[in-house]
């Protein structure tokens, strides 16, 4: 009883549920609740007990489960019914007199977060009824979503039970076992945002995650890296470790975990967790800062935080590492901190690009070190111990100037050789060195290898683990493996278009509830402006990611576009991305352009070819359930935007099996 108690306020099936006093029922909800209750909150109890209990007398098979979690969204359903097969989700508006949109989504949230994420769910119909007390009687709608989900249903006290029975009567299926579909095993997979939100509030990283493959891999990273700290700590030894992982694998999650951890468990610790991605910064901070106003402002017992009170104290715990540096430029002082994230460590800037800003920027003329030389020279500065964790993805490179992991190995090499080195077999990778060897940037340091540093499942796209593979093919221009692996992924869609419009829609039909969706390009698609999309205009990433779909600034709205500067390291339930001529085929290979006043330009250097195919690798493995992929079919008129530009590409991703929607 003890664990379904952890999934439920109160479960109880339909014969215990009628037999038992409503103030009993009533007394146990309460005793359930963590917060102090309100008026409301009790009177809104009372209400459903009774509507219940009059609803159940015509299902003694049935179970009911009041206050039923739904993890990823660290909320509640009102309440649960578990009847024959079907599993019927109630959200309660106790006075409402209409059907309001934002409670639609809520219940269609809830129910698609049980089709997805619990297990018991994944093959049952689940219908899910707003039910708002005092509102008008509302037609049936028996239509369905692909995957057994039933439209909203709205109903008032009074048609509740007639649109029970007609689900009951009209779908009828084999009982379900009740006890069974709620011990089920329930498999979360939390955007960052939302991960982040709960990890902040408390939460563990296996509470948020699929208890099988990602969260396996999470919970064996963050054992192996705790371990680390504690050998540097008893030791009094200097330690890094190199964290790496497929796109998508939870490597940003694992980093945020690992910092919450350290802050919670060990204060004294003072652990920070790093970004130069300005754009995850802000949408964290700002994610994490709403969330605990609104979570102060549902507890009666606690004093109200301010946005700026809760803004500020998310800022300790989430920091700009470029703020972090600068912080540590006006002092010698040794860090207070002991443990240190460096998320997406590969973008650290090399030795001249932190040079050249240091000189033009802070009026530095005679500093000579890279980003991760100083980096560590600022936590070298500790008498006692340290511990610095390097998150890196492979590919993920975009931006003039950054070093790549190897300028880490080098400023080790030169000046660190007494810290103790742990590295990830995935650093092996191609992708992390741009085809040159591990060995050669290891030449000369004494390193241990921990399998349990890699990430090599993802969990961004829960749909599918084959994603990552699948662009990783697609880059490298091999369309007879993309077509292999097109194949297995089912549940997650890859489709193609030439028209920004039918995106758009495609966009819009394929997302509940409040799935967010929005548009994505390389942030040199300046020729998608003729069609639409124009990335000089540059969003605000909090509004952009965090904002409803009222709300213009927003991703929903589908008017300003993110660029890979935007959202690497953030994510979208559904894609559109928009494929411009600055990365085109020419003879079965890519040719790499960048528009510069009126015309193409041919791309020669090396290194930017490498930051514009990265670009792409990070747009491409963006969405969570599925993506379409818009090529426009250019105009013979205009010199900037001829179809010989784009017409290949579209036919290579015919090639690679990408479905065209028209």
């Amino acid at each position: 009883m003890s664990h379904l108690l952890q999934r439920s306020y109160y479960q109880a099936s339909s014969s215990d549920f009628l037999s038992r006093d409503a103030d009993a029922i009533l007394g146990a909800l309460v005793k359930a609740h963590s917060f102090a209750t309100d008026i409301m909150q009790r009177g809104a109890w009372q209400h459903q007990i009774g509507t219940v209990k009059k609803l159940l007398r015509s299902y003694p098979s049935a179970d009911v489960l009041f206050e039923f979690s739904i993890p990823r969204m660290g909320k509640r359903a009102d309440v649960v019914l578990l009847i024959g097969g079907i599993i019927f989700v109630l959200e309660y508006k106790v006075g409402e007199d209409g059907y309001p949109r934002h409670a639609l989504n809520q219940a269609l949230d809830y129910a698609t977060d049980l089709k997805n994420f619990h297990e018991a769910s994944h093959h049952r119909k689940i219908v899910p009824v707003l039910v708002s007390t005092k509102a008008q009687r509302i037609p049936i709608a028996d239509e369905w979503y692909a995957d057994g989900v039933s439209h909203v249903q709205c109903a008032n006290d009074d048609s509740l039970s007639e649109i029970i029975d007609y689900f009951v009567r009209g779908y009828p299926s084999d009982d379900l076992d009740h006890n069974s579909w709620i011990a089920s095993t329930y498999k979360p997979t939390p955007t960052i945002c939302e991960a982040a939100q709960a990890l902040y509030a408390g939460h563990d990283v296996r509470d948020i995650s699929r208890s099988y493959s990602g969260a396996i891999n999470l919970s064996k990273t963050a054992n192996c890296i705790s371990q680390i700290i504690e050998r540097s700590k008893s030791s009094r030894r200097k330690s890094i470790c190199f964290v790496t992982g497929v796109p998508g694998s939870g490597k940003t999650l694992a980093g945020l975990n690992l910092a919450n951890q350290r802050l919670n468990m060990h204060g004294d610790e003072n652990a920070v967790f790093l970004s130069g991605n300005g754009p995850l910064v802000t949408v964290l901070r700002e994610a994490l800062a709403r969330d605990e106003v609104s979570r102060t402002k549902s507890n009666p017992a606690e004093e109200n935080l301010t946005k700026t009170a809760a803004l500020k104290k998310a800022s300790t715990f989430i920091q700009n590492i470029h703020h972090f540096r600068d912080e540590y430029l006006r002092t010698e002082k040794p860090p207070v901190e002991q443990v240190v994230v460096f998320d997406e460590a590969q973008r650290a800037w090399t030795k001249h690009q932190t040079s050249r800003f240091m000189r033009e920027k802070r009026g530095l003329d005679e500093f000579s070190m890279s980003e991760p030389e100083f980096l560590l020279s600022v936590m070298d500065r500790r008498t006692d111990w340290c511990a610095v964790v390097c998150v890196i993805g492979g590919g993920q490179e975009i931006n003039t100037g950054e070093a790549g992991i190897g300028e880490w190995f080098d400023a080790l090499r030169g000046l660190f050789d007494h810290w103790d080195i742990f590295i990830s077999e995935g650093l092996n990778n191609s992708e992390h060195f741009g085809g040159e060897e591990l060995e050669d940037h290891m030449a000369g340091l004494q390193a241990s290898n921990e399998a349990d540093l890699h990430l090599d499942v993802a969990v961004r796209s829960f749909r599918s683990e084959k994603v990552s593979h699948v662009v990783h093919s697609l880059i490298e221009g091999d369309s007879t493996s993309v077509c292999s692996l097109m194949a297995s992924l089912n549940n997650y869609p890859i489709v193609l278009t030439r028209n920004v419009g039918t995106a758009r829609e495609w966009l819009r039909s394929m997302a509940r509830g409040t799935e967010r969706y929005g548009l994505v390009a390389s942030s040199n698609a300046q020729r998608l402006r003729a069609v639409g999309p124009d990335v000089r205009v540059k969003i605000d990433p909090a509004n952009w990611f965090l904002n409803d779909s009222s709300d213009v600034r927003s991703s929903y709205y589908m008017e300003d576009v993110a660029t890979e500067f935007d959202i690497q390291g953030l994510e979208l339930d559904w894609v559109g991305m928009c494929w411009d001529a600055n990365l085109r085929r020419r003879d079965s290979e890519w040719g790499f352009f960048q528009f510069k006043g009126s015309k193409w330009m041919n791309v020669k250097d090396t290194s930017k070819r490498a930051y514009l195919i990265n670009s792409y690798r990070v747009l491409l493995t963006r969405a969570r359930q599925g993506m379409v992929i818009c090529v426009p079919e250019g105009d013979p008129n205009d010199q900037t935007r001829l179809p010989k530009f784009y017409n290949p590409i579209y036919e290579y991703l015919k090639d690679c099996g990408v479905r065209d929607l028209a």
